[in-house]
Order: C-alpha cells, then sequence, then structure tokens
C-alpha cells in the first residue's frame, strides 16, 4: 500500500528505521545511537502492525494501525483512527494506574503510529501462559487494581457531569470500532455470517441452537443495548487475556484501541469470560504427565479472587473520594450511612450480572462467531476441542439467561464445577 493523501503509509522494517531517525522522542529513548537496530515484526494479532526495535542503549514498540483488518485483509476496511483512541487511553490509564499499563513515548496521528514501552521478556501473553499452565500468584491482584483504578476515576462518581459528557464526545469518535465489537459480540454468533466458524461437523447443531435460542437473542438484546447506550465509565473495550502481558510479578494491560465510554461490566466480563474459556480448554491441553486438575482450581481460584478484589478496591475508592466532585450521588441526597450502604450495594449488584452477562457473550462469540481464541485452536484433536468447547458453549449460555441468580461470585465458580463433575 502506498502513501495515502494523509500522509499515511504503512512501515516496513526498513522504512521504520528512517522513521524513528527522524523522530526525536523515539531516537532518544535509543539513546540516538541508531546502528545496528534489530527491528521484528511480532503483530500476531487481528488489526496491526507491531515492531520491536532494540538498539545498544534501549528499546520500545512500535504499533501501527493499518486501515483494514489484518486477519481478513483489505475486504474488510477499518478505520485507522482507531490508533488516536488507543494511544489516549493509554495515556489516560497510564496516569490512573501506572503500575499496570506501558508508557506512551510517541504518537504520530498521520501516521497512526505509537511508539511505546517494551515488556522485556520474560513478559508474555496471558493466553499463552494460561496455555502453558503458569500460575501468576499475583494476577487477580494487579488486575483488580487496573479495572478499579481506570474504572472509577473515570465515572461520574469520580468526574463532574461536565467532564463526563466532555470525555464522552471525544471517544464517540471511536463508533467504528464499536460498531465493529456490537456486530461480532452481540449480532454475527446469532444469525448466519459469513465470517462465523466452527469446529465443525462437530458443533454443527450447537451453532444452530445458538441462532434458534429466541430466550439467548432476547438476553443478547438487552446487553447490546447496554453496550451502545450506556457511557458509564472509560473502557479498555477488548479486555481478553490476550491484551495482557504477564510475568510472575509484573501484570500489563494493552491494545486499548477499541477504548470508549460504556458499562463496566463489559470490561470485567470479557476477563472473566476469557479466564472461564481457558478453564474449559484445560482438558484439551492435558496429558498423561500433568492431568492440569491442579492448574484448573487456581483458575478459579483466580476468577473468584479478581472478582473480590475488584469489588473490594472499586469500594473503597468509593468511600475514600466520597466527599469528591463526582456528581452520580450527591452527598446533599445521600447523606447517611444506610443510603449510602443500600445505594452502593445495588450499584455492585447490577454490575455483578452485567459483568456475567457480558462475560458471556463474549464466551459465546470466541466459539461460533469469527475470531476464535488459542486456548481451543491450539487443541489438535478436533474431537476433543469440541468437547472443550462444548462445555464453554453450555456453561455460556446458562450464565447468560440465569446471571440474575447469581448473587456472589463463588456460586458462579461452583457452578463451573458442578458442569465438570
Amino acid at each position: 500500500m502506498a502513501s495515502t493523501d494523509d500522509g499515511f503509509r504503512p512501515l516496513d522494517e526498513k522504512s521504520l528505521i528512517e522513521y524513528i531517525k527522524a523522530t526525536p522522542s523515539l531516537a532518544s529513548k535509543l539513546g540516538n545511537h541508531l546502528d545496528d537496530l534489530q527491528i521484528k515484526e511480532v503483530g500476531d494479532g487481528n488489526l496491526n502492525f507491531v515492531y520491536i526495535v532494540v538498539g545498544k542503549s534501549g528499546s520500545f514498540v512500535i504499533k501501527q494501525a493499518l486501515p483494514y483488518i489484518r486477519c481478513i485483509g483489505e475486504s474488510w476496511p477499518m478505520t485507522k483512527e482507531r490508533a488516536y483512541f488507543e494511544a489516549t487511553a493509554l495515556k489516560q490509564h497510564g496516569h490512573l494506574c501506572p503500575d499496570h499499563v506501558p508508557e506512551v513515548y510517541h504518537f504520530d496521528r498521520a501516521m497512526c503510529v505509537i511508539g511505546m514501552h517494551y515488556l522485556e521478556p520474560p513478559h508474555i501473553i496471558l493466553r499463552k501462559g494460561l496455555i502453558a499452565g503458569i500460575e501468576y500468584p499475583l494476577l487477580a491482584e494487579h488486575i483488580s487494581e487496573y479495572m478499579a483504578r481506570t474504572l472509577f476515576f473515570t465515572s461520574l462518581l469520580h468526574h463532574t457531569t461536565t467532564e463526563h459528557k466532555r470525555a464522552v464526545s471525544e471517544f464517540c469518535g471511536n463508533m467504528e470500532l464499536c460498531r465493529h465489537t456490537a456486530q461480532v459480540v452481540f449480532s454475527d454468533p446469532y444469525k448466519v455470517s459469513q465470517y462465523n466458524h466452527w469446529t465443525s461437523p462437530y458443533l454443527d447443531r450447537d451453532a444452530e441452537a445458538v441462532r434458534e435460542d429466541n430466550a439467548l437473542k432476547l438476553e443478547v438484546a438487552e446487553l447490546k443495548s447496554m453496550f451502545g447506550e450506556r457511557a458509564q465509565a472509560l473502557i479498555h473495550g477488548d479486555l481478553h487475556t490476550g491484551s495482557v502481558m504477564v510475568t510472575h510479578d509484573s501484570t500489563q494491560v494493552i491494545d486499548p484501541e477499541f477504548a470508549y465510554y460504556g458499562p463496566m461490566g463489559f470490561d470485567i466480563g470479557a476477563f472473566l469470560g476469557n479466564l472461564i474459556l481457558a478453564f474449559f480448554a484445560q482438558d484439551g491441553h492435558a496429558n498423561q504427565g500433568n492431568d492440569r486438575k491442579t492448574y484448573k482450581d487456581w483458575i478459579l481460584r483466580t476468577i473468584e479472587d479478581t472478582w473480590n478484589l475488584f469489588h473490594k478496591k472499586f469500594t473503597a475508592l468509593w468511600d475514600e473520594n466520597r466527599d469528591g466532585s463526582g456528581e452520580a450521588y450527591l452527598p446533599a441526597i445521600y447523606n447517611n450511612p444506610e443510603l449510602q450502604l443500600l445505594v452502593k450495594q445495588k450499584f455492585m449488584k447490577d454490575l455483578f450480572h452485567d459483568t456475567l452477562g457480558f462475560g458471556a457473550a463474549k464466551m459465546i462469540r470466541r466459539i461460533v462467531g469469527v475470531a476464535h481464541v488459542e486456548d481451543f485452536e491450539s487443541i489438535t484433536d478436533a474431537g476433543i476441542r469440541a468437547d472443550c468447547e462444548r462445555q464453554a458453549l453450555n456453561f455460556a449460555k446458562v450464565l447468560l439467561k440465569k446471571r440474575r441468580e447469581f448473587q456472589a461470585i463463588n456460586e458462579v465458580v461452583s457452578a463451573i464445577q458442578k458442569l465438570q463433575s
């Protein structure tokens, strides 16, 4: 693809070197030692070019958005303006939670290029760690901190109405990616769509059953409405286990290009839903040397701990900032401890049920929709893979339709265990 009228041109390894030389904010990160740079393209995702740049005196990652979906090609156009919203979200979330968001060094809006901190090995994508059966003892602690801080401080619990509306209006510009999410999560799995696929022929009937399930469609319509209409907080928008990089003592959230002001439960649900997918995939990765039972127990504990720690941290931030500028619950109205407690309990109960619904919807789309997860796709035996996927799909359907019957996360974990017993 050649340069476009707006100054955009896709970078390759050769042109990236020239770009770095012409960009002081990047060159300085390499100590201006620009000879013998090591550049590796690692963009194994669905959308972008990603380059790791390593020099003698420094390193960084360059990410460039393309004007189409990389995994499909130019037949599915995609706005490259998403890079602006990704860079903005990284900066805002990084300000709120610097321990768990990589620093942005450079952003070029015309070229749709972000330069950011390189998360060096042994950092790996969390999804790959889950497939390998690696335990991350601080994962729940870290990800709950990230979600609590980013969601609380970008909501009306902290914002004035004016601040909130101004922020919402800016991120409304990311509407094309919101439309894409709505299509692949809440629409395509429930109808015949050219991009849908599943482990055929094993799951043919299962996919058809999703398309014929009226009760499921009614619940999904409610979630789709909430996703499109509820500007609750600045959400990451794609917080699955492929958007988190980890070591045993580090957790870093990356790739918020789908960021916009939406329902908090969409982020929390995406993360927990992907952990549940990882749980159901484990039997496909078990072998004679490791039945993965201990690891499955760890995943379930992490699911439980993530929600419980999030609940604790989010409500603590609410208490600490109750005399702040947030206009959701004005002290002049909600001025006694009993009422404040009732408000908090209702808010968190509703958020819990939103989380379960969105998490279930994200699970379903990963089994019968367009983009699947490596947790299942890396299971080479199609019959075993389909068995794992069917269990996950059946649980997701129950979770989506009966989410309001669950009152605590341990009840969800018990329901998962019962399905596997």
